[in-house]
């Protein structure tokens, strides 16, 4: 597995190595001892499947109490995944990253503790899988306005086109009022 590092410190592109033959495939999503050889030494306490038609955009949520980080992937379809960084005390604070995540590409973003987190997808379906850090807690959960005008996220949406959302979703706050990390 390589781990690449993105332009948000601690946020990791995880590309597995991938078996195939005419059988299909095969590949590592999580080993303890590769993620802690990596500087990853993470526990998972819960892991969450959703599946979501094509132009749903869920996100960009995160919990000021027990925050999570999250290893997302996804096992049928496609979408664009993003982070946002809401530690104070980064440089890149303010700033997100975004990028296909896919069945057929088997990348996987590790977004840890102290990030907003959200995707849009792309294909007819999408499957996204996730390993969890630390345990919901839908009392501390935050919705972040995706369409934030200083965060200024170029989702991949045709002119004039509008995601499917939650009502939390769309009732996300502005980047000027969330909670941030310190």
């Amino acid at each position: 597995m390589t781990f690449e590092p993105t332009p948000l410190a601690g946020l990791c592109v995880l590309q597995p190595r991938v078996f195939g033959d005419e059988r299909g495939f095969f590949l590592e999503s999580w080993n303890a001892a590769t993620f802690r050889d990596a500087g990853l030494d993470v526990s998972f306490v819960q892991d969450n499947h959703s599946r979501s038609a094509r132009g749903i955009l869920r996100g960009l949520h995160y919990q000021t109490t027990q925050p999570q980080g999250k290893l997302v992937r996804v096992t049928s379809g496609a979408v664009f995944d993003v982070a946002v960084d809401l530690r104070r005390s980064s440089p890149t604070l303010g700033q997100w990253f975004g990028l296909e995540l896919s069945a057929s590409n088997h990348r996987m973003l590790w977004v840890p503790p102290g990030f907003a987190h959200g995707f849009y997808v792309l294909s007819e379906f999408a499957d996204f899988q996730y390993k969890c850090s630390d345990y919901y807690h839908p009392a501390s959960e935050v919705a972040l306005a995706w369409d934030d005008p200083q965060l200024n996220i170029q989702w991949p949406l045709a002119p004039g086109e509008q995601p499917t959302l939650s009502a939390k979703d769309a009732a996300g706050q502005p980047w000027g009022s969330v909670p941030l990390f310190d």
